[in-house]
């Protein structure tokens, strides 16, 4: 049954999000200068003798989201309980709730890594599709060459390369934030600051993103250019344009369709190094501020969204892909 395969991706999702619940919560009492005693030092550094010990532990069971007096096994059930509640605690630096600092800097992260992922693969399906459409040609040698470079080299190299010229030798773009200051939310002006804000890290991930998915739209046209229904339309004397668009197109993105929603889910994790270089803060910016500053249960937070991510992307990956190939959904059914 159908909802019986749903289920079963739902339940490896959620093992997926318990296990990086469980290694977060243990992997921070294993790092030098846990946080736990990092942040009753500070608070009897502050406040001395002002402050009992219940108190201590009041706060940092606030902050941490822990209770440093009860034994590590009841904290660790505490902890998962309350995550999945959707409490992770507070910002140790910032006094804030994680959840509204991840709630403030992840729409930033997802439209970013939106443009950058949709602009990739349409130029990239649709420059694999002529190179294909032209194999063996100077324009296909010229094109796969600068794909290949472009596709090996990383894209954080490019970034520093663009943020190098473009903001601070000419002075095109500027040089970090994520738009003007003084401008009204949701007016045009703040729209057109915030994609010129923007471009040069969407401009990195579009150069060094669009080389690979183009290589693998040609290998998928050259591959169903040769299959034997695409002869059988030939011979059925299908107009050129129809058999590109209804039979090599469709079987050919099919494959690029996966990895695209896994991409979306993985980019999360590279946008921590893109976002401090642009100065842009997002998920990732804030991942790498709080492991800097020590600011643990944003740390964690900040994972836990990484992960909820890939796991969205992999689950709606396996939900729709049966329905764009019918092929796949019926050997699924016949199981």
């Amino acid at each position: 049954m159908q909802w019986k395969w749903v289920l079963r991706r739902l339940g490896m999702g959620f093992l997926v999000t318990y296990i990086t619940i469980t290694l977060t919560f243990f992997m921070i009492r294993l790092m030098p200068g846990s946080p736990i005693d990092r942040m009753r030092a500070e608070l009897y550094q502050r406040y001395g003798a002002t402050m009992s010990d219940a108190e201590i532990n009041r706060q940092v069971r606030l902050y941490l989201n822990v209770k440093p007096d009860e034994p590590l096994w009841r904290q660790y059930i505490d902890y998962v309980v309350t995550t999945f509640q959707g409490n992770m605690g507070y910002s140790y630096i910032q006094g804030v709730e994680v959840s509204t600092l991840l709630a403030d800097v992840l729409p930033w992260t997802v439209f970013l890594l939106s443009v950058a992922i949709a602009c990739q693969y349409v130029i990239g399906i649709l420059l694999g599709a002529m190179m294909a459409y032209t194999e063996g040609s100077n324009f296909d040698v010229a094109t796969s060459s600068v794909a290949t470079f472009l596709v090996s080299t990383p894209f954080y190299v490019f970034a520093f390369m663009l943020i190098f010229f473009f903001a601070f030798q000419w002075d095109v773009f500027p040089q970090g934030g994520k738009y003007a200051s003084g401008l009204e939310p949701g007016s045009l002006a703040f729209y057109k600051s915030v994609l010129y804000h923007g471009a040069l890290p969407i401009i990195s991930l579009v150069v060094t993103g669009f080389g690979g998915i183009a290589l693998s739209m040609r290998a998928n046209s050259i591959q169903t250019l040769g299959s034997d229904y695409i002869r059988g339309a030939r011979l059925r004397g299908l107009s050129d344009f129809r058999i590109s668009y209804r039979y090599v197109a469709r079987n050919a993105i099919l494959p690029l369709y996966t990895g695209m929603l896994i991409q979306i889910g993985f980019l999360f994790g590279g946008s921590v190094i893109l976002e401090q270089i642009f100065s842009y803060r997002g998920v990732g910016y804030l991942l790498l501020d709080s492991t800097l500053r020590r600011d643990y249960p944003v740390m964690m937070g900040a994972f836990l969204i990484i992960t909820i991510a890939v796991v969205i992307g992999v689950f709606v990956a396996d939900l729709t892909y049966g329905k764009l190939d019918p092929r796949i959904e019926a050997r699924g059914e016949s199981k």
